[in-house]
């Protein structure tokens, strides 16, 4: 959706409806984004009430450069990555206490929402890195940048991502391959 600048202008001055419109158009996409880091309905709500207040509060700030939806999204993941730290503590993750748990596969649909709840699975740390990385399509060394880490510990935590969602939809497949040939 294109926002006019007379439209960015009333969310400046703080009009309200232009505020309502603004959440009704865009609040589900900014929820998937929170869901894909915060991993949970209920924080993810927190992450998006808190993402928008700041958009609301920091508006003025916005200098009409780029994607307006884009500046709104960058926000929301900042806001979730703030969750995070706050709440978590995010650390580099030790493999040994990396969590593996199995993904319930029983009417397993291959579409976007069946990926995003192996992905949320992962050890926050390897879920925060993959997200930023491959969905957001920050560099490692923004990522390295934003979560206090080295470059390669961005790196790194992305191909363990990698490796462990492999591992699962490898899993899947097999298991889906058994239930077949029975």
């Amino acid at each position: 959706m294109k926002y006019s600048k007379d439209f960015i202008n009333r969310l400046k001055r703080g009009d309200r409806a232009a505020q309502h419109i603004l959440y009704d158009a865009i609040s589900a996409k900014m929820y998937g984004v929170c869901m894909r880091y915060a991993g949970n309905p209920d924080l993810a709500k927190d992450i998006l009430h808190d993402g928008f207040v700041k958009v609301f509060t920091s508006i003025k700030a916005y200098r009409g450069e780029g994607s307006f939806e884009g500046w709104v999204r960058k926000i929301i993941v900042n806001t979730a990555l703030e969750f995070l730290r706050q709440r978590r503590n995010i650390e580099e993750v030790d493999l040994s206490q990396a969590s593996f748990k199995t993904v319930e596969i029983s009417s397993v649909e291959h579409d976007i929402n069946f990926f995003l709840k192996i992905v949320s699975d992962l050890p926050i740390q390897y879920r925060t890195v993959f997200n930023l990385y491959a969905i957001d399509e920050y560099s490692h060394s923004e990522i390295a940048e934003m979560l206090n880490i080295t470059e390669s510990t961005s790196k790194s935590n992305y191909s363990r991502a990698k490796a462990i969602l492999r591992d699962k939809l490898e899993k899947l497949v097999d298991f889906k391959y058994e239930e077949f040939i029975r």
